[in-house]
């Protein structure tokens, strides 16, 4: 990953990786980014799904939306992905926090072509849920022209990432608070059935059963 003016963490450096290893973990735990543009003379930032295949991220989209229609003309954008890990509770108010894994990255869209549709949105699915692109019905032509899809390479990027204790001035140690931390988790719950499901599918699919076994 290219370290740059922009991409480097300048509050609390220690917290800044730059490193493939830890941004493509970051990446692949989580599941929405925020895309930022100029979009008509203004700012603009929008959530969306995306996926992840070595060092390019996709996002799609309808092929009228204002995201797509922007990104396609290869504009200059800005995606972060950010989760929460834990409360981070101090003895003083200035000093709670939060533990986090985040990733900034800077770049420009570029379109995917119509031959290589098909597998990137493989992609966005397999980072949802893996191999549940096999179980399904694959998108006709008709959405695929109706889907566009954009590349981003994952050149321009930073994680950043905070754990650990609170960090609190020296002479609030011997105030009588307690401090620490509250972890945050996300798991999976137990699937719950389309209420138009076909009666005679009883069991979720072995991707989904996967996804909710304990780990």
């Amino acid at each position: 990953m290219k370290k740059t003016k922009r991409s480097t963490v300048k509050r609390a450096p220690k917290r800044g990786h730059y490193d493939s290893e830890t941004i493509h973990q970051i990446l692949d735990n989580n599941h929405i980014c925020h895309v930022a543009l100029v979009y008509e003379g203004a700012p603009l930032v929008i959530p969306t799904l995306y996926g992840r295949k070595n060092d390019l991220l996709f996002i799609h989209g309808a092929s009228i939306s204002r995201l797509m229609t922007s990104l396609e003309q290869e504009m200059d954008l800005s995606i972060s992905i950010a989760k929460t890990t834990g409360l981070v509770l101090a003895r003083s108010a200035f000093h709670h926090s939060l533990n986090y894994e985040s990733v900034v990255l800077f770049g420009k869209g570029k379109l995917v072509a119509d031959t290589d549709k098909e597998e990137a949105l493989k992609a966005v699915s397999d980072h949802l849920i893996p191999d549940r692109w096999e179980e399904v019905r694959k998108p006709s032509p008709k959405e695929l022209k109706a889907t566009t899809v954009i590349a981003i390479t994952l050149d321009e990027v930073t994680a950043k990432v905070r754990t650990g204790d609170p960090k609190d001035d020296k002479k609030d140690y011997d105030l009588p608070v307690w401090a620490g931390v509250v972890p945050i988790k996300e798991q999976y719950e137990s699937p719950i059935a389309d209420t138009l499901l076909n009666p005679n599918i009883t069991s979720p699919s072995p991707s989904i059963l996967k996804l909710i076994q304990p780990h």
